[in-house]
Formats: C-alpha cells, sequence, structure tokens
C-alpha cells in the first residue's frame, strides 16, 4: 500500500505543469553540451551550457540591474496597448465604417519592420526610455487589437438582442454580455502581446540605449563575449516567462468561469 502511495506521488510530481517544462528545457541543455563536446565546436562560436552557468553565477547582479530598464519598458509598452489596443478594437468591431479605414492600416503597418523605424524614435525622443516604450507597444499593440475584435465580433447577436429586449441599456448590454464574451480572446492577445513587448524594448535597447539587456547583449556581441550574451538571452527568456506567468494569473482571476480555465476538462464523443 506503501509503495502504491509513493508511485502515485511521484506520477503526480511528474505531472506537475512546472515539471515537464523543466525537463524538456534539461534536456535540450544536455543535448547542447553533448552536441559541443562530438563535434568539437569552439567557444567563439557556441559556448558551453557551463560557462553560460558560470556567467549567470558571477554577473548576476549586474544582469539583474541591467533587466531593469527593460522590464520597466516592456511593462509600460504592454499597458499601453493594453489602454489603447482594447478600445480601437471595440471601434473596430462596432463600426464597419471604422474598420474599412483603419484595420487595413493596421495591417499594413505590421508590414514595417520595426527595427527599420526604430532609430526614428531615438531621433524624435533621445537615448531615455521612450523609445523603448514606444518599441514594445508598437509590437504589443497589433496582436491586442486582432484577438480583441475577434472576440467582440463573436459574441451571439440573439444574447445581445435578448439583454436589450429586457429594456438594458447600451453599456449594460455591453458590460454583460459583449465584454465577458470577449475576455478569452482579449486575455489570448494581451499574452502574445505581453511576450512581443520584450522582444520590442529589446529592439529599442539595440538602437540607442546604455542600459537593459539588449544593451548587454550588443556589448557582448561586439567583443565576441558569447556566454555573456547567452546569459542576458536566459535572462530575457525568464523574463517573458514571468510576465506571461502573470498574465495567466490575472486571466484566471478575471474569467474563472471559461474552459480554458478549468483544470479537469472532460472530452465527450
Amino acid at each position: 500500500m506503501a509503495e502504491l502511495k509513493r508511485e502515485s506521488g511521484l506520477s503526480k510530481a511528474l505531472n506537475a505543469a512546472w515539471v515537464r517544462p523543466f525537463l524538456f528545457l534539461l534536456f535540450i541543455v544536455v543535448m547542447w553540451d553533448l552536441t559541443i563536446r562530438l563535434f568539437q565546436i569552439p567557444a567563439y562560436q557556441i559556448p558551453a551550457p557551463g560557462d553560460v552557468v558560470a556567467v549567470l553565477r558571477t554577473e548576476w547582479p549586474e544582469l539583474l540591474r541591467q533587466a531593469w530598464p527593460t522590464t520597466y519598458a516592456t511593462i509600460c509598452g504592454f499597458l499601453l496597448s493594453a489602454v489603447f489596443g482594447i478600445p480601437v478594437a471595440m471601434l473596430i468591431a462596432g463600426s464597419k465604417t471604422v474598420e474599412s479605414y483603419v484595420y487595413p492600416l493596421l495591417v499594413f503597418s505590421q508590414s514595417v519592420p520595426k527595427i527599420a523605424i526604430a532609430p526614428l524614435f531615438v531621433v524624435w525622443f533621445g537615448f531615455g526610455i521612450i523609445p523603448k516604450v514606444i518599441s514594445a507597444f508598437l509590437l504589443g499593440f497589433f496582436p491586442v487589437v486582432v484577438s480583441a475584435v475577434q472576440g467582440f465580433k463573436s459574441v451571439d447577436p440573439d444574447m445581445v438582442d435578448l439583454a436589450r429586449a429586457m429594456q438594458g441599456s447600451r453599456f449594460r448590454v455591453f458590460c454583460a454580455v459583449n465584454l465577458p464574451h470577449a475576455m478569452p480572446a482579449i486575455f489570448s492577445g494581451l499574452k502574445v502581446s505581453i511576450t512581443l513587448a520584450v522582444v520590442g524594448a529589446v529592439v529599442g535597447e539595440f538602437v540607442g540605449s546604455n542600459s537593459g539587456i539588449g544593451y548587454v547583449m550588443q556589448r557582448s556581441i561586439g567583443t565576441f563575449d558569447l556566454p555573456t550574451m547567452f546569459a542576458a538571452l536566459v535572462i530575457l527568456a525568464l523574463l517573458g516567462v514571468v510576465l506571461f506567468w502573470v498574465v495567466d494569473r490575472i486571466e484566471r482571476l478575471v474569467i474563472p468561469w471559461h474552459v480554458s480555465q478549468r483544470d479537469d476538462i472532460i472530452f465527450a464523443s
């Protein structure tokens, strides 16, 4: 009986949400190290995992200090994406005229590489935090708008008609029907937006900055310090994972009733 309990506990631990990604990551690191040893790849091309870990251990305070400007620019750009993206999506979903004018321009704007126009932000706003925030905002804005538009357009018209038939005002109908129905799609866009905002902040740091993880990466590339560059990439990956997890936690608090937040989903044929 005790052995069955131990096996059940071990099986439960292995099926935990964080264990499987950790095991897969460990597998990737082991394969990375074996590949370097097997093919004798020089350190100036790809550093060994041990060298990256050594940099993370010795340079952790400096990397953490440089991570703060990137985090700040990411969060500010992401919040701007949510604040402006959701109302724009409401206008596009609620008006065919606005959609015909605005939506094609939004799609067209995504074909312009942000790295190509980021130097303009430095010329206009200097080398401070503003160019990084704008770059993060531009990359995170489009996913929020597209997902929110899809969410608002997928509302059942019969539900809206029923709410209006019950003498509900336009604002009350929106709060009771449209917004809750669109929240899952909105949060899907926010999850994509937060990860792209990290990329946007780093793009802004590449173009013109004297601080941040992007600045560390650019400096490391210039000196061929690949272990430090890979350590900076690890910090960026951790930053994206943590921010994504925060948005996911907020989603579970805001829409706990949605099927995507249920732990025990039963599939029926």
